[in-house]
């Protein structure tokens, strides 16, 4: 029955002389289950069967194969290699005792053997290998908990990942479906902001600023920069004409009502979010202008924060060249034009000539996401027009 099972250590005796296998046996049976095998190949056969012995005492001097030869056939099997061997011989000669050692064996033992030596000697090796497979099966259990929490850290960031992209998501469509006049005008922003960033990545400027996470941030931020006009009342932001000194005043609130409105999402998630943090700064400076003009907070030069400058020339050149509720859209060429008088007091000038050398880059980005068919045709009567380069034209 499973209740009368040995649990005592195995010991494997490898010897090819009866009597020492006898003595052994008669040495070490009263504590140890004992194993014999009369030669190399039957010792090599127990060694390798299950459950393994927990110690070897193996002979040297054996016909083949001999005791060495078997010490390294254990050793090279991944099932036996940690199975302690002590040599168990009459070779007495410190050179015999130092070629056993390199051979793996963990003791060695001369002839006629000592009872009280072997014994004290197999006791002190099985609680080293005792100890061993304890540091081993810990190892293993540490790894594979290093393992199970690394997997755990990757499902926690994921979904964390998914959860900050539903939350960027719901709040673009909440600032599209507010101000619905510019259609994909979020698109288009979104991805002039990401060329622009990566096109100055180089840039000694801002190469520091602009790594691949924080431009990823970028693109992922650009869509919450009008969020705050969900607070506009329709009366000011639908209006056909021109806002009354009074009005845009009102409008100009959008800023810090979008900035505050992220705050209070990230307050009620419960943490920073990096992807957030960007959105709000954007959300606070995108209509900060170069020479202080600006507003909310009137903020002039590198005071204004690179998200809210690399903005600001995405927002203002879609604006001008896309039709709004109070204007018609202003041809390509001329809004070069506009863009170029504003290097150096709207637009931080290295930005601005970042955008003159994407001009093509940022057409493309604006009939990838066209507002009306309409639009198409204007976009290509416009491209046969001569493209003015302003003296700010090259790449920084």
């Amino acid at each position: 029955m499973e209740a009368n099972k040995d649990t005592r250590p195995a010991i494997l005796v490898i010897d090819d002389s009866p009597q020492n296998l006898l003595l052994i046996d008669e040495l070490l049976s009263s504590e140890y289950r004992v194993k014999v095998a009369a030669n190399g190949n039957r010792g090599l056969a127990i060694a390798r069967q299950t459950p393994a012995p927990d110690l070897i005492l193996l002979d040297v001097r054996m016909p083949e194969p001999d005791g060495y030869e078997v010490c390294r056939q254990l050793k090279a099997d991944p099932a036996t290699s940690d199975i302690p061997i002590i040599f168990l011989t009459a070779l007495n000669d410190p050179a015999d005792e130092a070629q056993g050692l390199a051979r793996g064996a963990v003791d060695y033992i001369t002839k006629p053997v000592s009872p009280p030596i072997l014994s004290a000697r197999v006791c002190n090796h099985l609680r080293l290998k005792e100890v061993a497979s304890f540091l081993r099966d810990r190892n293993a259990f540490l790894e594979a908990e290093v393992q199970r929490r690394t997997e755990e850290s990757r499902r926690r960031a994921e979904e964390a990942r998914v959860a900050q992209e539903t939350i960027m998501i719901s709040l673009a469509s909440i600032a599209e479906a507010r101000d619905n006049e510019t259609g994909n005008h979020i698109l288009r922003t979104q991805h002039y902001v990401r060329a622009l960033a990566e096109h100055l990545s180089t840039h000694p400027r801002f190469s520091a600023q602009l790594g691949e996470e924080m431009i990823d941030l970028l693109f992922k931020a650009a869509p919450l920069h009008d969020i705050g006009k969900v607070g506009i009342p329709d009366r000011i932001l639908m209006k056909p004409g021109r806002l009354t000194d009074e009005e845009m005043t009102i409008m100009k609130t959008h800023t810090t009502i979008g900035h505050d409105a992220i705050e209070k999402t990230m307050q009620r998630v419960g943490e920073r979010v990096p992807v957030l943090e960007v959105a709000k700064e954007i959300a606070l400076t995108h209509q900060e202008k170069w020479d202080g003009s600006g507003y909310p907070l009137g903020l002039a030069g590198d005071a204004i924060p690179l998200s809210g400058r690399l903005m600001a020339v995405a927002d203002v050149y879609d604006a001008l060249i896309s039709r709004r509720v109070y204007k018609e859209p202003i041809p390509i060429p001329e809004t070069i034009e506009i863009m170029i008088r504003g290097r150096g007091s709207h637009f931080d000038p290295d930005i601005l000539d970042a955008f003159l050398h994407l001009r093509e880059r940022f057409r493309e980005i604006q009939e990838r996401f066209i507002d009306l068919p309409e639009e198409l045709e204007r976009l290509e009567a416009n491209r046969h027009l001569s493209m003015p380069s302003g003296p700010a034209g090259s790449s920084p």
